[in-house]
């Protein structure tokens, strides 16, 4: 089973929910000062549709063999949710338990299906690939919000991913 990529998002869960849990509601309304960036909200928001889009991916990869679809308008899915206009706690809330979900559904992708195709817009990856890039992409997100020192490298960051 492929039980790498759940385990690293467990413990990133586990280790990330007491320092999101300590953020104020007004902390979290704040950018990090650029111009046009999204506020803490937005961007644990955008997490959450990255687990939304993430969940789709891995289920149908698995259930059929290979899955296909568009990549995600990240901009316009987080206006649509109005995130920056929601309570901090329910967000991280949302955001770990559903996390916590998707855990469960990697431990039980079969090692057998982490070579599944995925076609995502005109990208072809492994079913292998899009577990353990959005665990990678979250700690990066995560690091952000939480203004670590050391933000995790991701290479789709530098296109605003």
């Amino acid at each position: 089973m492929a039980t790498h990529a759940s385990a690293l998002l467990r413990e990133t869960l586990d280790r990330e929910l007491p320092h999101l849990k300590k953020l104020t509601d007004e902390a979290a309304s704040q950018n990090d000062g650029r111009p046009d960036s999204w506020t803490r909200k937005q961007e644990l928001g955008h997490l959450i549709d990255s687990a939304t889009n993430n969940h789709m991916r891995i289920a149908l990869a698995t259930m059929n063999g290979e899955f296909r679809g568009e990549g995600y308008a990240q901009d316009k899915w987080v206006e649509t949710h109005g995130y920056r206009e929601l309570p901090w706690q329910l967000l991280v809330d949302l955001w770990y338990r559903y996390n916590q979900l998707l855990a469960e559904l990697m431990a039980r992708v079969p090692d057998s299906h982490l070579n599944n195709r995925c076609l995502i817009g005109w990208t072809v990856v492994t079913l292998r690939f899009v577990m353990e890039d959005y665990v990678l992409h979250m700690r990066h997100h995560l690091d952000h919000i939480l203004a670590k020192d050391n933000i995790t490298a991701y290479p789709g960051a530098a296109a605003g991913v």
